[in-house]
């Protein structure tokens, strides 16, 4: 059985076992459980059952295992000619989940 789960703005395929990094979630601690509602779409035995936007009755369960930063993104800025030059950076905070369960 797989899904199709969105979370901060992306989409995931996800089946009972995967761990992935998505965007931050509300505050939570490590060994935390999530419940994630926003399906797209179902895959078993039976078929695949697409949602409009989303699968009615159908949820994800994950738990936290840490969090995690991801790369470093430099910004470089400037203006040629002039002297101008500005350099800055930027980490995402993320979540590092594992999908326990899909309960359709």
């Amino acid at each position: 059985m797989y899904a199709v789960i969105e979370t901060g703005g992306k989409q995931y395929r996800v089946e009972p076992g995967d761990v992935l990094d998505v965007e931050r979630l509300a505050n939570f601690g490590e060994n935390d459980s999530v419940e994630l509602d926003r399906v797209l779409l179902v895959g078993d035995d039976d078929g695949v059952r697409v949602g409009t936007p989303v699968v009615e009755g159908v949820t994800v369960k994950a738990s936290l295992v840490q969090e995690v930063r991801g790369p470093k993104i430099r910004i470089f800025k400037y203006k040629r000619r002039k002297g101008y030059r500005r350099t800055t950076g930027h980490r995402q905070s993320l979540h590092r989940i594992r999908i326990d369960d899909i309960q359709a």
